[in-house]
């Protein structure tokens, strides 16, 4: 460890030409088949014990020199179905697809800390799991769970990062206890009748229909939810009709519902039951029909507060710093809660807002880009929590 930043910056110019190389060639959910080739081959060329899981999934073991604990280190690969309008040198060659959520840089970030965690094998008592996960966006993490990855051997403890530009560079997010919110997503299908505009009384109009339920969904969460409890419901797509001068015979929509409740299980039931309950009523209302489909993502994260202590530590460790370190949560859904459902686990956020880089747009925004001078903290971040957990014995 001594030389630890040494080794860091020597790898630094590769570490950022991963991260560039997977941001020229994005890739969707379980698409990601030239990303988990290179991820694999570059494990495999490390001397680990490397397996596909859950599709395009990858999963790297490093046994240590002495049987011990087993912590998972995760990073995501999947990109998003956005058009990129950076300019960059390195942009998305994929039309439509695009890194912008910074999946790129956990991917490369990973694979350099587990090239220098394979020089400290020897010296390693336990294992260590390093796991490259397709399909985020849309909850992989389950899959590569149903899979048996979390087993053989069973993991004591998961570590992920999140690169993070609404914290700016040099600054590090940590909380204990929820700090992702519970994700449920829908879709839903208003179908009315279609006529001519100029004789609206003998057609049923789903567009109005629809703009009447996207409104009235918000007064459930001001009106139906204790305000102590965040929650956000929103609509994030609407597709109806064909022409200007006709009446749509059928609405499309599509949103998300995300929310950090106490109890989760049974406080999810009730709201969702509202939400239809609203939709139904205006739908009689109106006089049209409706189609409503619940899509579950995943449950709210929880960070365990022995995780944290290990993150915080090395936290001080890397940055050299004790007043950088931000609590801080947010409603975005992550499905490295799945992993925290079941193992003591920590997601934590490195901060990428740099204003004088243009790394400050919002994640999925079709200017999003990160600061490649923090990549070095996250493989450090890797590093240091991995050896602190195999290393203590409680």
């Amino acid at each position: 460890m001594k030389y630890l930043k040494k080794e860091i910056k020597e790898l630094e110019g590769e570490l950022i030409n991963l991260r560039r190389d997977f941001h020229m060639y994005p890739e969707l959910g379980y698409e990601e088949y030239r990303t988990s080739k290179i991820v694999y081959d570059y494990l495999k060329n490390l001397g680990l014990e490397v397996k596909n899981v859950a599709k395009t999934g990858v999963v790297g073991l490093l046994q240590g020199r002495e049987p011990g604990k087993t912590v998972m280190l995760r990073a995501d690969m999947d990109a998003l179905p956005q058009m990129e309008k950076t300019g960059l040198p390195y942009k998305s060659t994929n039309k439509g697809v695009m890194h912008a959520c910074g999946h790129d840089g956990h991917t490369a970030m990973l694979m350099i800390a587990a090239k220098i965690l394979s020089n400290y094998k020897d010296n390693i008592k336990g294992n260590i799991k390093f796991v490259f996960q397709p399909n985020e966006e849309e909850a992989g993490a389950l899959d590569m769970i149903n899979e048996g990855m979390l087993d053989n051997p069973k993991v004591d403890g998961a570590l992920g990062i999140h690169l993070w530009t609404p914290l700016k560079s040099g600054e590090i997010g940590i909380a204990e206890g929820p700090i992702m919110a519970a994700l449920e997503e829908f879709e839903l299908t208003i179908t009315g009748k279609s006529g001519h505009t100029g004789s609206p009384h003998t057609a049923i109009d789903p567009i109005l229909a629809s703009t009447n339920i996207i409104q009235s969904l918000q007064s459930i969460q001001t009106r139906e939810i204790n305000p102590l409890f965040p929650i956000t419901i929103m609509v994030g797509k609407i597709n109806g009709g064909t022409g200007r001068n006709i009446i749509a015979e059928k609405v499309e929509l599509g949103g998300t519902i995300r929310f950090l409740f106490k109890d989760e299980v049974r406080e999810k039931k009730i709201l969702l039951e509202k939400i239809e309950r609203v939709i139904k009523g205006i739908s009689e209302a109106m006089g049209v029909e409706y189609n409503l489909k619940f899509i579950p993502s995943n449950p709210s994260l929880l960070n365990n507060a022995n995780m944290v202590n290990y993150v915080k530590k090395a936290a001080f460790e890397t940055y050299g710093v004790d007043n950088n370190v931000v609590e801080y949560r947010n409603m975005a859904g992550e499905d490295f809660a799945e992993f925290s459902q079941r193992v003591p686990s920590i997601l934590y956020f490195i901060g990428n807002g740099n204003d004088e880089k243009g790394t400050n747009y919002p994640h999925h925004h079709p200017m999003f880009n990160i600061d490649e001078d923090t990549l070095k903290y996250g493989v450090e971040m890797h590093v240091r929590t991995a050896l602190d957990f195999l290393n203590n014995k409680n």
